[in-house]
């Protein structure tokens, strides 16, 4: 009897810790998303955006793990440093360049890695006041958006175009006009702008094969760009961004990005299956960077070609280790500045008299790719399935993560930018009902 009972509690015992040494290895796979996480997004909030750090690790990293995590600002190196039990990630900030994680190099090797790159000279103002009367409807719906939190959420700020020229804006204290804020997904709709661009220079064909080397000896030889920025290459993904997921492990692990998503295997035919996937647009920007003889013409292009011609002067497209903006996730630019996105796709890609993008190109990006039921376009999301049911059919948009919202709604003459902190499910921001208040004050 005792003998069966010394081999039972053996076997618990046994059972017991290798539960524990289990549960240990998956933690310790997580320790760098949890770690790069806080580090990174602390470190661009302090850095780039100029928060206060004690604001952003209370709202922004209050969550999971992340909350857990110790984190030191150092200013004088423009680092941040996150620990989490065993784990520790660091940040690096580079003028003009953004926040890196570190990953396979030190501190002074990265900042090593940078060239001069001089921002282009501010210019007057395009942005003027719209009809008095209309920005006086608006007024208090701005106030109770960002003041009060009426539609749920924390709004950082608050802009509204109608027929160019703005009718509403709105910070929360401490952030304003010049102040830089994040994109998370709402970059998949500049690239966008930034493929199209190359396509009107002639550098491109968004329909021919792209012709990855790695690819040529299996199904993927097929897929073309315009597969990829439909979200319809067919590559395996996951976009689970609660655990240790393809997309986690990009943002917080890898030091080319868009190198980790295009080694992914084939999964379905290109262009048959939808799938949302910050890989791919990490895909295309390092693909576009190929094509230049170096980071700094990449760079250079994309200053001169896209953010010049609409007035966004100060601009900040993260890169990876590899030096590839981080096309998925990372543009800080001011709130203005995702206006003036917003309307050079209302105005068909034009700016004035000059075409930005080609002509049919805002056509192209908002006819739904074929299996994403009405929903999507190429990097850019649409309206066709009503998930906000009272806005326009018309309407489409640049969505990121937590509640970064650029909407364009064509019938209404109107762009709309929300930014801030309004993850899901519960605090997310009431996005339609913006949109209804907005609409009935016109």
């Amino acid at each position: 009897m005792k003998t069966h009972s010394k081999t039972l509690l053996r076997t618990i015992l046994g059972v017991l810790g290798a539960a524990v040494i289990g549960g240990c290895l998956y933690l310790n796979t997580l320790m760098p998303i949890i770690t790069g996480y806080a580090a990174k997004n602390l470190a661009s909030a302090v850095f780039v955006s100029g928060r206060d750090a004690a604001d952003a690790q209370a709202l922004d990293l209050h969550f999971s793990f992340i909350q857990y995590t110790r984190n030191k600002v150092d200013m004088e190196q423009r680092t941040v440093t996150s620990r989490f039990l065993w784990s520790k990630s660091v940040a690096v900030y580079r003028e003009g360049y953004g926040v890196t994680l570190l990953r396979g190099k030190k501190v002074d090797q990265l900042k090593a890695d940078a060239f001069p790159l001089e921002a282009p000279a501010p210019i007057p103002e395009r942005l003027v006041p719209g009809d008095p009367a209309l920005i006086g409807r608006l007024a208090p719906l701005a106030k109770a958006l960002v003041d009060e939190h009426a539609y749920n959420g924390t709004p950082f700020a608050f802009v509204v175009l109608h027929k160019g020229q703005v009718v509403a804006e709105r910070y929360r204290e401490g952030m304003g006009p010049d102040t830089r804020l994040l994109s998370w997904s709402m970059a998949k709709s500049f690239t966008n702008a930034l493929v199209g661009i190359l396509q009107k220079d002639g550098l491109l064909d968004i329909h021919a094969p792209m012709a990855i080397p790695e690819w040529q000896n299996d199904g993927r030889k097929a897929i073309t760009l315009s597969d990829v920025m439909q979200m319809q290459s067919g590559l395996q993904w996951n976009e689970n961004y609660g655990n240790r997921s393809d997309v986690n492990l990009m943002l917080h692990r890898e030091q080319d990005m868009g190198l980790y998503a295009q080694s992914k295997p084939l999964e379905y035919e290109p262009g048959t299956h939808w799938y949302y996937s910050s890989g791919s647009t990490n895909l295309v920007m390092r693909y576009l960077r190929g094509m230049f003889p170096s980071q700094e013409a990449f760079l250079r292009y994309i200053q001169e070609r896209l953010f010049a011609p609409l007035g966004i002067w100060n601009a900040c497209f993260e890169p990876d280790m590899n030096g590839t903006p981080v096309g998925s996730s990372y543009l800080y630019v001011t709130a203005r500045d995702y206006a003036r996105f917003g309307q050079l796709f209302l105005d068909d890609g034009c700016v004035g008299e000059e075409r930005i993008l080609p002509e049919g190109w805002v056509t192209y990006t908002t006819t739904p790719a074929s299996a994403s039921e009405g929903g999507y376009g190429a990097f850019f999301w649409l309206n066709r399935n009503h998930v906000q049911p009272d806005a326009p059919e018309d309407t489409f948009s640049c969505q990121g993560h937590d509640g970064q919202e650029i909407f364009i709604i064509p019938s209404q003459e109107l762009v709309v930018v929300i930014l801030g902190y309004s993850p899901k499910p519960d605090h997310i921001i009431d996005f339609n009902g913006v949109l209804r208040d907005i609409i009935a004050a016109l």
